[in-house]
């Protein structure tokens, strides 16, 4: 009877020490429940993971990997880590779920984040993180993350297909995958194409319909037409797709997967990670676009 007690009360000791967090010594808390496999990470190794950051009042996601494309990184212990999971990362092996919080003090202290309206004075950082899979070299780590982005925008072609399905709007998709709403074709004589430029006015919205930025206001202050350089990557690659399918005079609408805008980072604070777009956009006036200024020459150098 005596030793049935003392293995039981041994096995609550155990299980309560693996719940209870633990610190590093640069105050970081953490607990590290076991997905069953006892290889630690190794220095070198490439690491895919999924991580997520909330921070007060209400624990709102300030950026999360869950559902969307995991983060990826390559273990370097020659480098210090201080109040990151990364300092802890040498403990955990594949399969692996790591609860971790961090001092917005501490994390000023060593210099890598200013006090903002995000970040305030004695608040916490919570964060969570799951190890999914190692590689042993980039190459592999690399093909796996463009699998994953490619997965990522076939899930949110499907969510912009879903919307205008709902709304019994026609559209046509481009190669990418960008959804046209062709209201007006335009001028067929003077279509958007490489070495041309577009002046248009546009309207973007989320899905949900919320306005990010619009230029079709002529009272708003500073509004004026956007102007589009094709081939030139002076838009989203999205927009510049869909606004393809317009001439001079052209309306409508075009329904843009994130990883074609601004893909899992966003444009904080006004654009979130994984946003879908929607531009209702107006084409006034195609031209040719304007020539490269010329680089300055070198004193010596033959003129051309």
């Amino acid at each position: 009877m005596m030793r049935t007690t003392t293995t039981l009360l041994l096995a609550i000791v155990l299980l309560a020490s693996c719940n209870q967090f633990q610190k590093t010594p640069s105050g970081l808390s953490y607990k590290i429940a076991s997905g069953g496999s006892k290889e630690k990470l190794k220095h070198g190794q490439f690491v895919k993971f999924n991580i997520e950051y909330k921070v007060p009042p209400k624990d709102s996601v300030l950026t999360s990997s869950y559902g969307h494309v995991p983060a990826y990184l390559v273990i370097d212990t020659s480098r210090p880590n201080k109040h990151s999971f990364l300092e802890i990362i040498t403990k955990c092996s594949v399969g692996d779920k790591v609860e971790f919080s961090m001092s917005v003090d501490t994390l000023k202290k060593l210099g890598m984040l200013e006090y903002n309206n995000i970040f305030r004075a004695r608040d916490m950082i919570k964060g969570r993180v799951e190890i999914i899979k190692v590689f042993e070299n980039q190459e592999l780590a690399s093909a796996d993350l463009t699998k994953e982005q490619g997965l990522e925008k076939d899930r949110e072609v499907k969510d912009l297909q879903a919307l205008v399905a709902k709304k019994g709007i026609k559209t046509v998709s481009t190669p990418s995958g960008v959804l046209v709403e062709v209201l007006s074709a335009g001028d067929a004589t003077q279509k958007a194409d490489t070495g041309k430029q577009a002046s248009v006015l546009y309207r973007g919205t989320f899905m949900d319909g919320k306005e990010f930025d619009s230029n079709m206001d002529k009272n708003k202050p500073g509004a004026q037409p956007l102007s589009v350089i094709f081939g030139g990557q002076s838009v989203i690659p999205g927009l510049e797709e869909g606004l393809r399918l317009f001439g001079k005079g052209g309306k409508g609408k075009i329904y843009i997967p994130a990883m074609l805008a601004y893909g899992q980072n966003g444009q904080p604070p006004v654009i979130p990670q994984y946003a879908n777009m929607i531009f209702e956009i107006e084409v006034l006036d195609i031209t040719a676009a304007a020539p490269k200024p010329a680089q300055p020459q070198m004193p010596g150098m033959p003129q051309h």
